[in-house]
C-alpha cells in the first residue's frame, strides 16, 4: 500500500517467507532427517555406555546429528536467511567429513571406534559425503518457492 494511514505511517507488506524444499528438496529433507535420528542415537548410546572408550569419536557423532539437525530445520523453514544458513552448515559438514575422513585413514589409531564421518562416512554408504555436495548444490541452485499463504 503506497497511501498513509490515519497516523502518517505507511503499512509495511509482509514478505513472504519462501520454501526451500520441494521435489527433490523433500529427499534432502528426508536424508537428513535419517542421519539426524542416526547420529543422534548411535552416539547417545555410546555416550551413556562407553564413552571412556572413545570419547572424540563419540563427541564427534553427536556434534554430526547436531549439524544435521540443524540443516534439516533450515529446509523445513525456509527464507533467505534459512538458505544462507543450511549452506554455511552444509560447508561446515563437508569440512568436517573431509577433516574427519582423512584424520581416520591416515592416523586410524586416533579413533578407536568410528564416528559418523570415519572414512568418509563410509558406514553410512559414504551419504554424510554426498549429502552436504548434494545439498550445496540444491541450495545454490534451486529455485525459491513461495510458501502457501492459506
Amino acid at each position: 500500500m503506497t497511501a498513509t494511514e490515519g497516523n502518517g505511517t505507511v503499512p509495511r507488506e509482509t514478505p513472504k517467507r519462501t520454501r526451500l524444499v520441494g521435489g527433490p528438496g523433500m529427499l534432502l529433507v528426508w536424508l537428513y532427517g535419517v542421519m539426524v535420528v542416526g547420529a543422534v542415537s548411535r552416539s547417545a548410546v555410546q555416550i551413556s555406555t562407553q564413552f571412556d572408550r572413545a570419547p572424540l569419536a563419540y563427541s564427534l557423532s553427536a556434534l554430526a546429528g547436531v549439524v544435521y539437525g540443524f540443516i534439516t530445520y533450515s529446509l523445513v523453514r525456509g527464507g533467505e536467511k534459512a538458505r544462507r544458513a543450511a549452506l554455511v552448515c552444509c560447508a561446515a559438514e563437508l569440512a568436517g567429513v573431509l577433516t574427519v575422513g582423512t584424520w581416520t585413514v591416515i592416523e586410524p589409531s586416533a579413533f578407536p571406534d568410528a564416528t559418523v564421518w570415519s572414512d568418509f562416512g563410509m558406514g553410512y554408504v559414504f551419504i554424510p559425503v554426498l549429502l552436504p555436495l548434494s545439498a550445496m548444490y540444491w541450495l545454490r541452485t534451486a529455485p525459491s518457492r513461495q510458501a502457501d499463504t492459506t
